[in-house]
């Protein structure tokens, strides 16, 4: 047996106690979970300005930044923000690198689950420096073996106390900065 087609007032009337249903259930619920309707935020509509308002709340808006002073990068650790802007670890040059590794890592997304290993490497070395910058950036604690904006320079590993044989003599590995001899090379070791 065919239904007989609903008028538009039964539509109606069946579209409102729908929505006094649903209303009711959700009363029901907060009012289990301890939530008052009171306490439900409302979302308030833009306001509108006139010219002049508009003209008036961007000055004040300019003064006050003018007040706030330049940033004091309290997140950043002191040893780094306190590095000058020539110096390959500064603060400048790590977000730098920070800010064109995390475009690389956007455009190159699809190789974090590829079938070719090499990308997946290649993903996963790349994202790994970036969570490091950002580490460094927080603690002062470099933790990578390059750097640069694509780690194209090898990290000078540098000896600020001495180790010593038994007989007295130094002990030295090749590639290191020692402050009496400098950068210890393969001649300095065949010597």
């Amino acid at each position: 047996m065919a239904r007989k087609p609903l008028t538009k007032e039964q539509i109606a009337a069946r579209v409102a106690k729908a929505k006094a249903t649903r209303e009711a259930k959700k009363q029901a619920a907060m009012a289990m979970m301890g939530v008052e309707q009171s306490k439900i935020k409302t979302v308030r509509k833009k306001r509108k300005m006139s010219a002049e308002q508009k003209a008036a709340a961007v000055e004040r808006l300019r003064k006050a930044r003018e007040n706030k002073g330049p940033s004091e990068n309290k997140l950043i650790d002191e040893t780094v923000r306190n590095l000058p802007d020539d110096n390959p670890l500064s603060l400048k040059n790590v977000r730098e690198w920070i800010k064109e590794n995390k475009a690389l890592l956007s455009s190159i997304r699809s190789h974090r689950e590829s079938k070719d290993s090499a990308e997946r490497s290649f993903y996963n070395r790349v994202d790994t420096y970036v969570a490091n910058l950002e580490a460094y950036l927080r603690s002062g604690v470099y933790l990578n073996n390059f750097y640069g904006s694509s780690m194209q320079h090898k990290i000078q590993y540098r000896v600020t106390h001495m180790a010593y044989h038994k007989d007295g003599t130094p002990k030295r590995t090749v590639g290191y900065w020692y402050p009496d001899v400098g950068l210890y090379t393969e001649e300095m070791a065949k010597q």
